[in-house]
């Protein structure tokens, strides 16, 4: 049997990126050739990204991007599976290079991101590899992109759990940051929908108001008081979902449109990314696999 060095070892390690046990068990199986150890590992590497591909990635990050002069930047949500994986150097790093690959390429969509060029591959070349370093499922779920003649202003919470991009007139750069954060911290009350109530949707407020007009009925309010109250009801509604109508998140006196207005500022548009939100996490249940196990 062959023997089995330190260096060959950590040779292989370098060659691969994954653990050490790992690489001395393929140098052993392939007699100490380097070159067939490596073609097993990318073989068995192989099968366990495969593999991870069937579980649930609802941790990650948030990719951020914005050009110098603040007129163009991009936003990434990746999603990995361990809240432990998201603070990974790597994994934080292709995040960001995928924000600047949006930016600066505009993919149409998701997989014409993943076929761009990155580090001599492809995106998805290069989130292969690092499904197989790291052992866990990666996915690029969503991005969006913006361009503008005003400026742009981004703020990542919580590592990059949460990222806002704000694209405003008028003010400076802090005035921008302090409604990124506004919105950052929205989502532990009521996220804003849009800007100002001109911009709600229709149908969300005419949802709204068949329920308003249900439970004034039902509490026996009928004509113009019923009217009225609906109407009321409505317009409270509409300032708690639009960014301009919520009380600002440093002094709740003042909305953030009349905060915005004692420096000439103006909101054109904003993106707000939370990790993870929609995706169904799978929950072990750890008694209940043990009892399968014994009865097995």
């Amino acid at each position: 049997m062959a023997e089995i060095s330190a260096s060959m070892v950590m040779e292989l390690r370098q060659r691969t990126g994954l653990g050490m046990m790992e690489c001395k068990k393929a140098l052993t199986e392939a007699a100490g050739d380097l070159t067939k150890a490596e073609e097993l590992l990318r073989i068995k590497s192989g099968a366990k990204a495969s593999k991870a591909a069937g579980r649930v990635a609802a941790e990650g990050v948030v990719g951020a991007y914005l050009a110098h002069d603040g007129k163009l930047a991009a936003m990434v949500e990746l999603n990995c599976e361990t809240d432990f994986v998201s603070r990974n150097e790597d994994f934080v790093a292709f995040a960001k290079a995928l924000a600047q690959l949006v930016a600066e390429k505009n993919p149409a969509d998701v997989a014409a991101l993943a076929a761009l060029p990155l580090a001599g591959g492809t995106v998805e070349s290069v989130r292969v590899a690092l499904v197989q370093k790291i052992g866990e499922n990666m996915s690029i779920r969503r991005f969006v992109r913006f361009t503008t003649a005003a400026r742009l202003v981004q703020y990542l919470h919580g590592g990059g759990r949460v990222g806002v991009t704000v694209e405003f007139e008028g003010g400076d750069d802090a005035v921008g940051k302090d409604v990124a954060m506004h919105i950052a911290a929205s989502i532990a009350n009521i996220r804003p929908v849009c800007v100002s109530r001109d911009q709600v949707p229709a149908d969300l407020i005419e949802k709204e108001r068949a329920i308003y007009t249900a439970q004034v009925a039902a509490e026996g309010k009928t004509g113009d008081m019923a009217t009225k109250i609906v109407e009321g009801k409505i317009n409270k509604f509409l300032a708690s979902v639009t960014l301009y109508g919520q009380p600002f998140v440093k002094n709740d006196k003042d909305t953030v449109e009349k905060h915005l207005k004692a420096s000439g500022t103006s909101i054109k548009s904003f993106a707000l990314f939370v990790v993870g939100e929609g995706i169904e996490k799978k929950k072990d249940d750890f008694a209940a696999e043990v009892a399968a196990m014994a009865k097995a």
